[in-house]
């Protein structure tokens, strides 16, 4: 017989079994669902792309063409990073926190995977090795390529409430508190609310076929949420989520002030331990 502590019921291992079985059922048909939606994601028509990107890249100045490094498909995450952030995004780095181990297997399978933000390359390398990142990176300081693909607005565009994301207009900007979410976000990237937020993150997909680049997908939003590795261990935590604030940091915030990467360098030091 089951009973319930103060947290949670407890019950016999042929209760957790009934309760598990049936649980599967509709594990089972979510999956299925998912199998189904991701067929209609590849019957979407294509888009051709007729405008001539140009990104700044590790290699130099790269087309769209380019980043797909003899690949026929590409997909980019819109990384959250404006030209005075002073550092990326805290929730798009621990999204990208994840692309260093998938990325040479979808290299090997024809899909390149790189991340692209507004900043100056600079910055985003300095970044890249401060996290220390090795997937392709683009700037798009220079192009309209955040802007086009709806992970890049104008100040103007806040203001009169121009705004359209994740497919939908949004209101004209509010002044936010300090405690709330997006102004955290915004110091941890060393910026205020309203410029923090004119940045957005994305997937975006690309096929190249006969030398033309096509557009095939979007998603923003909570549509990354399968994306963000975390996430999808913590669903499957006794707590889940468990949240009441925003926890999570960069990845080498987590370290003590004086372990972390910048004061080795500044200490000449390379025998301290560095989480990655």
């Amino acid at each position: 017989m089951s009973t319930r502590t103060a947290t949670h019921v407890i019950g016999t291992r042929d209760e957790w079994l009934a309760a598990r079985l049936e649980l599967l059922e509709a594990e089972k048909e979510l999956t299925r669902r998912s199998d189904e939606l991701a067929q209609k994601r590849q019957e979407l028509p294509w888009v051709r792309i007729d405008k001539d990107y140009r990104l700044a890249t590790e290699e130099g100045s790269a087309s769209l063409a380019d980043l797909f490094r003899g690949r026929s498909q590409l997909l980019v995450y819109h990384f959250m990073f404006g030209p005075d952030y002073a550092a990326g995004c805290t929730s798009c780095s621990s999204i990208a926190d994840g692309f260093n181990g998938i990325a040479v297997h979808l290299a090997n399978h024809d899909v390149m995977l790189t991340a692209v933000s507004s900043a100056p390359l600079p910055k985003l390398q300095a970044f890249k090795q401060r996290m220390g990142w090795t997937f392709p990176w683009a700037s798009s300081h220079e192009s309209d390529f955040q802007r086009d693909f709806s992970a890049h607005f104008t100040d103007e565009e806040q203001r009169e409430g121009r705004i359209e994301y994740n497919y939908r207009r949004e209101g004209r900007w509010q002044t936010m508190g300090s405690d709330h979410p997006v102004s955290q976000f915004a110091r941890e990237s060393g910026t205020d609310a309203a410029t923090y937020i004119r940045e957005r993150p994305g997937v975006s997909a690309f096929i190249l076929e006969d030398g033309v680049v096509y557009h095939t997908y979007s998603t923003y939003a909570r549509g990354l949420d399968a994306m963000w590795g975390m996430y999808q261990w913590l669903d499957r935590a006794p707590l889940g989520r468990n949240e009441t604030g925003i926890w999570w940091k960069h990845h080498d915030r987590y370290l003590p002030a004086e372990l972390r990467p910048e004061a080795r360098s500044v200490e000449g030091r390379s025998d301290l331990p560095v989480q990655r």
